[in-house]
């Protein structure tokens, strides 16, 4: 596929915008916040927590979704809000929401890249692992420590935190049980994912686990979600539940809050 000039400039200032920022008509939920230090990524971090009504009347122990851009003004308010309305519909079960505010997120939710261009949308990228090492080994503690929760866990995010989803679910699988990705970058080090998808499906767990992911109508994102679900489709894992969600009529600054709904329900109901 041709990459222009033009094609990665529209591309990079999405991934510099398009982290859906809380909106204006965001009501900020009633939530919880802590400050971590962590020895992995060598910074403090802010954790935003929400817990649903019944949380605090009774003695239930909830699964935990986590996610990147989970500041009080990125996406946290927004999924916030949704989960209380679904949990309200009665369409999904009480959880918790974990979110982790962005200090440098394209240095945290990025992988290694061997691509000149990659490199240059930031001044430090590559430090997915760490990060990743960060929520498995400090905050999955300490989320354990303030919380009543069971073992459950699921993650959420778009855009370049999609990819850091999507990066998740191939090389540590066994992190969580549900992956939601809106619009992943998969384009990331020249598709990588995708080109390795096929190798990293060998050595699945044997344990049950779920992906949902969506793709936009963006050239440059559209062609790689549409390649990935091709792939799991042949692949055909008997302990992989997924679903590639092709939204033509969506655009990467809408996708999200067009199909959250969706993707929470089918993930966390698992009625199919």
């Amino acid at each position: 596929m041709k990459f222009t000039f033009y094609n990665l400039f529209i591309l990079l200032l999405a991934i510099a915008s398009c982290s859906n920022s809380s909106s204006s008509n965001d009501r900020f939920p009633e939530h919880e916040t802590f400050k971590i230090q962590s020895q992995q990524v060598g910074e403090e971090r802010v954790i935003n927590v929400w817990t649903p009504l019944n949380y605090k009347t009774s003695t239930d122990s909830l699964p935990v979704m986590y996610m990147a851009d989970g500041g009080i003004n990125e996406d946290f308010p927004h999924i916030a809000n949704t989960l209380a309305k679904l949990i309200k519909e009665n369409k999904i079960k009480p959880l918790i929401l974990v979110g982790i505010e962005n200090t440098q997120r394209r240095r945290d939710l990025t992988g290694y890249t061997e691509i000149a261009k990659d490199k240059e949308i930031a001044p430090i990228v590559g430090g997915s692992e760490k990060f990743r090492a960060f929520i498995k080994e400090e905050l999955f503690l300490e989320i354990n420590k303030r919380y009543r929760v069971t073992t459950e866990k699921g993650i959420i995010g778009e855009s370049a935190s999609g990819l850091f989803v999507m990066e998740t679910f191939f090389l540590t699988p066994e992190m969580f049980d549900n992956y939601i990705a809106f619009d992943p970058s998969l384009w990331w080090n020249n598709h990588y994912l995708v080109r390795t998808a096929k190798e990293h499906l060998s050595k699945f767990p044997k344990t049950e686990k779920r992906v949902w992911f969506a793709g936009s109508n963006a050239e440059d994102v559209s062609p790689f979600t549409k390649e990935l679900a091709e792939i799991l489709k042949v692949e055909n894992l008997t302990n992989l539940k997924w679903k590639f969600s092709d939204e033509p009529k969506e655009k990467h600054t809408t996708i999200f809050r067009a199909t959250k709904e969706k993707a929470i329900i089918w993930s966390l109901s698992k009625t199919e």
